[in-house]
């Protein structure tokens, strides 16, 4: 079993295509703006809709929500935005997505040019690539891709769909974010190696162990390149389409690239010359990691507590799930990332032997779960 998923792993990673994100991004280059309040954002959700449906297996939706006047809307409207589903055994959801919608600042949205190929056709593109190999196989879990409109009108989008996972009730293990993950120079700063990923603290949700968890998944993995995690929601007075998830309790984080073009963004220059295809196929990777590790997650572990008594090892227990395998994971208190793991198969309590919890932070996960820490 453990081969075969190594295997799997490879071969997704291997089949990331490069000339399909650009053809991708090439399309997304023929609108001269995909503005959430103009003609052009119909256009775009309806080709994103007829790519989702070549993919055999895949469910998709239109999803329209309505949206008044106000800051960056001229007027009360219905909007659509892409809500495409690959059914798996069960119903908890595995989630990704980017917003196709666009905006230039130096003028008027309705015929100023913002061919937002970066900010965020690269999120959407990397999201359609990723559904379309994950598709290949089949998975324990469903996955749901998302192309988010109204993101740079106040997250409207992601905000219409949280509301209706809370009002459906939708179990969401995890949402991965990809906004602006195509470029990896800005000037004279550079770098190839890395991806940012942002996510919460919050006693609402698991954000930040889901982040933490992505780290320790993609180790070694995607060969030089790795995401580099930030200890906040998002960058300085910004926000994504993850952060209404967050709002809502669910896991969510943010995939940025490195290094951004600060001066390309919202403006018209922002155009497939910048985009640095090799490092976008790395973040693809990334998220395909990340993404196959929770489509096959069992269920999470509950009552995750410590052994009471002193001693040099530690002992965690925890209510599981028959027919689920287990990670204990630990780290030194002074430690932001895991240090070390160890599976240990269907049990319900682990002795981790000369590693003591004075001094360390432990969890225990699904294998390809989130982490849940001990109490």
């Amino acid at each position: 079993m453990v081969l075969a998923a190594a295997l799997l792993m490879s071969n997704l990673l291997q089949d990331v295509s490069e000339d399909r994100l650009r053809a991708t991004l090439t399309q997304f280059s023929t609108y001269p703006t995909r503005n959430t309040n103009t003609e052009y954002l119909g256009q775009a959700a309806e080709w994103i809709a007829g790519e989702f449906r070549k993919i055999p297996g895949m469910q998709v939706e239109l999803m329209k929500y309505p949206v008044k006047k106000g800051r960056r809307i001229v007027a009360d409207k219905e909007v659509v935005q892409v809500v495409a589903t690959l059914p798996g055994a069960t119903p908890k959801r595995v989630m990704m997505g980017g917003h196709f919608d666009t905006i230039n600042l130096g003028g008027d949205p309705m015929v100023v040019k913002a061919p937002g190929i970066n900010d965020d056709g690269s999120g959407v593109a990397a999201t359609l690539e990723c559904a379309r190999l994950m598709a290949q196989s089949k998975w324990q879990n469903t996955l749901v891709f998302v192309a988010f409109s109204g993101e740079e009108q106040g997250l409207f989008g992601s905000t219409a769909l949280a509301a209706r996972a809370v009002t459906e009730k939708w179990q969401i293990e995890g949402l991965l974010n990809n906004d602006t993950v195509g470029a990896s120079q800005a000037g004279r700063l550079k770098d190839k190696k890395r991806v940012r990923l942002f996510s919460e603290d919050s006693e609402k949700h698991n954000g930040r162990e889901l982040a933490r968890w992505i780290e320790w998944a993609c180790r070694g993995k995607v060969k030089g390149f790795a995401p580099w995690l930030v200890y906040r929601k998002d960058r300085f007075q910004r926000g994504g389409d993850h952060t209404p998830f967050n709002n809502a309790g669910f896991n969510a984080v943010r995939f940025v690239e490195a290094v951004e073009a600060l001066d390309h963004q919202h403006t018209e220059n922002d155009t497939i010359n910048g985009i640095d295809f090799g490092y976008l196929a790395n973040v693809c990777r990334v998220n395909l990691v990340a993404l196959q590790g929770l489509a096959n997650a069992g269920a999470a572990p509950t009552a995750v507590a410590y052994d009471p008594k002193q001693a040099h090892s530690t002992i965690v227990r925890w209510k599981g799930t028959p027919g689920t395998r287990y990670i204990v994971y630990w780290r030194a208190s002074s430690s932001t990332l895991w240090e070390g793991s160890s599976e240990v198969g269907e049990a319900n309590e682990a002795t981790i032997k000369n590693i003591n919890k004075d001094d360390h932070i432990f969890a225990v996960g699904s294998v390809g779960g989130v982490p849940i820490s001990a109490n």
